[in-house]
C-alpha cells in the first residue's frame, strides 16, 4: 500500500501537473489528495472520453497530465485514445482500477471487464502496468513509464488493485461560480437566408484577431477551415468526434490567458453534451464555444440528427455558460461574435446553416503529427508574448 501523497510528489517531480478522470471507489484515496494538493489542477470529467480529451487539450498547452478512471470506463476512452492520442501521438499516465479482479468478490458488472481489462490495454496497443504495491518499488516503475512515453509519445497505463492506494480524506473543496447568463437569441425562421458552413467559418475568421486557438470539429467542420485558411493556430480534430469542446477546455483551463475557440457540429455537441456542463461548471474565460447546426450528420450523407428539436443555447445556459447566443443570417452572426468578444466567458454561439458542403472538398494534407507540432508552438509562442 502507497501514500497518495508520495505517489503525488514523485509525479510532481516528474513535471506532471493537470489531472483529469472519473472517480472509482479504488481511486477515492487519490482523487481526494489531487484535489487536496494546490499544485495539481484538477478537472472532474462528466465522462472517461472527456477526461480523455481535456488532457488532450491540455497536453497541447504543454502540461504533464495524468487521466484516471475505474476499468469499466475504459470503454469510454477508446475512441480519443485510438483516433486522436494516437495519430496525435500526445501521452498520458492512464491510471485505470481493476474491478472484477478474477478471485475477489465485486459487483456483477465489473466481472466481464475486470477478466478483460489487461487484453483491452494489450489491444490497444497501451503498454501498462501493475500499480505498485510497495515504496519501494515505485520509482522503477515510474522510470518505465516514462521512457515508454517519451520513446512512444503514447499513453501508458497503471492498472490498480483495490487497496493500492491508503485512506486519505478530502479537506478541499472547489469553489464553484454561478448565476444567470447572458442571453441575446433570435427565433430561427429564415431558413432560406441561413448561411452555408464554409460562409459561417469565413465569418468566424473575420471576427478573430489571429492569436486565437481554434479547435475544429472532426468531418467537414475542419475540412472546411482548412480550406478556408490554414493557420498554425488551427487544430483539425481528425477523429473522436464529439471531443472538440473538451479538448478546448483543456486548453483554456491549462492556458488561462489564451483565447480559444471551438467551432463544433451539432452531431459532435449532441454525442459529448456531458461537456457543456464541464465548461459551466470551471467558467474557463477565454472560451469560444460555437455549434454550427445543420440539423444532419452532413459529412456521412446527410442523416438527420435530433438537434431540431435542441435548444443549445437554452442548454449552455443551463449549464452555467455566462453568456449565449443565437444566430441564423449573416447580420446576426456578425452582431453576436462582436458582442461576445466585449465578454468574459465561457460563451456559446449557437448558428443554424445550411446543409451541404463544396462540390470536391478535401481534406487537410498537414498530418496530425505536424499539425500537433505546429499548433504547440502557436500555444507556447502566446504564451512567451503574454
Amino acid at each position: 500500500m502507497i501514500e497518495a501523497d508520495a505517489f503525488l510528489t514523485r509525479l510532481r517531480a516528474l513535471g506532471y501537473s493537470f489531472v483529469s478522470g472519473v472517480p472509482c471507489s479504488f481511486l477515492t484515496p487519490l482523487i481526494n489528495a489531487v484535489i487536496n494538493t494546490r499544485e495539481l489542477d484538477y478537472v472532474a470529467a462528466a465522462s472517461e472520453g472527456e477526461a480523455v480529451a481535456i488532457n488532450l487539450g491540455a497536453s497541447l498547452a504543454g502540461r504533464k497530465t495524468v487521466t484516471m478512471c475505474q476499468n469499466s470506463g475504459l470503454g469510454n476512452t477508446v475512441n480519443p485514445l485510438t483516433s486522436l492520442n494516437d495519430p496525435f501521438r500526445i501521452p498520458t499516465l492512464l491510471l485505470t482500477t481493476w474491478r472484477g479482479e478474477p478471485g475477489l468478490a465485486d459487483e456483477p458488472q465489473h466481472e466481464l471487464m475486470g477478466r478483460i481489462t489487461h487484453r483491452l490495454l494489450d489491444t490497444l496497443e497501451i503498454p501498462w502496468l501493475p500499480f505498485p504495491s510497495e515504496l519501494a518499488e515505485l520509482d522503477a516503475a515510474l522510470e518505465r513509464s516514462e521512457t515508454s512515453m517519451r520513446e512512444r509519445q503514447r499513453p501508458f497505463a497503471f492498472v490498480l488493485r483495490k487497496g493500492a492506494i491508503a485512506p486519505c480524506a478530502l479537506t478541499a473543496r472547489a469553489a464553484t461560480v454561478a448565476g444567470t447568463p447572458y442571453r441575446q437569441l433570435v427565433a430561427f425562421q429564415s431558413p432560406n437566408e441561413r448561411l452555408t458552413r464554409t460562409e459561417a467559418i469565413e465569418g468566424i475568421l473575420r471576427h478573430c484577431r489571429g492569436d486565437e486557438a481554434i479547435v475544429a470539429t472532426t468531418g467537414k467542420t475542419g475540412r472546411e477551415l482548412f480550406a478556408v485558411d490554414d493557420r498554425p493556430g488551427h487544430l483539425y480534430v481528425v477523429g473522436g468526434m464529439g471531443t472538440a469542446s473538451a479538448i478546448g477546455l483543456g486548453i483554456a483551463f491549462a492556458s488561462p490567458q489564451q483565447s480559444v475557440v471551438v467551432i463544433d457540429g451539432d452531431a459532435a455537441a449532441l454525442m459529448k453534451m456531458g461537456t457543456l456542463a464541464t465548461i459551466g461548471h470551471y467558467q474557463p474565460e477565454r472560451l469560444l464555444h460555437i455549434i454550427l447546426d445543420n440539423e444532419s450528420h452532413d459529412s456521412t450523407g446527410g442523416q438527420a440528427t435530433a438537434s431540431s428539436t435542441v435548444d443549445f443555447a437554452g442548454v449552455a445556459a443551463a449549464a452555467n455558460y455566462r453568456n449565449v447566443f443565437s444566430a441564423e443570417r449573416a447580420a446576426d452572426l456578425d452582431a453576436c461574435l462582436e458582442s461576445m468578444r466585449q465578454r468574459r466567458g465561457p460563451s456559446l454561439l449557437h448558428v443554424k446553416i445550411r446543409p451541404g458542403s463544396p462540390d470536391g472538398l478535401g481534406r487537410p494534407t498537414v498530418k496530425p503529427l505536424a499539425v500537433k507540432e505546429r499548433f504547440m508552438r502557436f500555444l507556447a509562442s502566446s504564451r512567451v508574448e503574454a
